[in-house]
């Protein structure tokens, strides 16, 4: 075979494969926009504004991301998951010692229990489980509120985690792609400087 040809077979190849390349790089880096674009439309429509730093108690602004984002709106992934994991999670342990909202309804639901048959009895302390039992029931909404919230902020967080490593792979593309690029061309040049009677050894 002739050297040329084997230069041209090369030189085509990688042509196409850096097109393919980054043509990959381009899709990732447009799911990394949409991404980055949707997390912030979602969470700026939330009107979230992080606690200044007065407002913060002792323990709280000892938290790094809490100090760096106080007074600011909510508008980013990372910023999302501090607000869940460091100022929402925070308030939910003080609710019912450190239960979560699964353990806690079932503690209001048997509290609840509790107090209706205690007034089908007219046991006197009817009135004291009946207010008990009123107690868990708002402890266990606020629960559920704090969580789905605080769950809704790790979804967007996630979601933005993938746009990240989105952005990551695509700049990997486009390096790989240009990489390909300069061997496709110096192979090219190295068609025309090879004599054409040269063959392969």
């Amino acid at each position: 075979m002739k050297r040329r040809t084997l230069d041209r077979f090369f030189a085509v190849g990688g042509l196409a494969l850096a097109v393919l390349v980054v043509a990959l790089g381009v899709v990732l880096y447009s799911n990394a926009s949409f991404a980055d674009d949707y997390v912030h439309d979602q969470l700026s429509a939330q009107r979230i504004t992080f606690t200044p730093m007065k407002g913060l108690s002792p323990d709280e602004q000892k938290i790094p991301c809490l100090r760096d984002n106080a007074g600011k709106a909510l508008l980013t992934g990372k910023q999302a998951e501090c607000y869940a994991n460091e100022y929402i999670f925070g308030h939910l342990k003080e609710i019912n010692n450190a239960k979560t909202y699964s353990e806690t309804s079932t503690e209001s639901r048997n509290a609840r229990s509790l107090a209706d048959a205690a007034t089908a009895k007219n046991d006197p302390n009817a009135s004291a489980l009946s207010s008990a039992a009123v107690i868990l029931d708002a402890k266990t909404q606020s629960l559920f509120r704090g969580e789905t919230l605080r769950g809704l902020l790790l979804t967007s967080f996630g979601f933005s985690e993938f746009g990240r490593k989105a952005d990551q792979a695509a700049k990997i593309a486009f390096l790989a792609g240009f990489v390909l690029l300069l061997a496709a061309a110096a192979g090219t040049l190295h068609v025309y400087y090879t004599p054409a009677t040269e063959e392969v050894q």
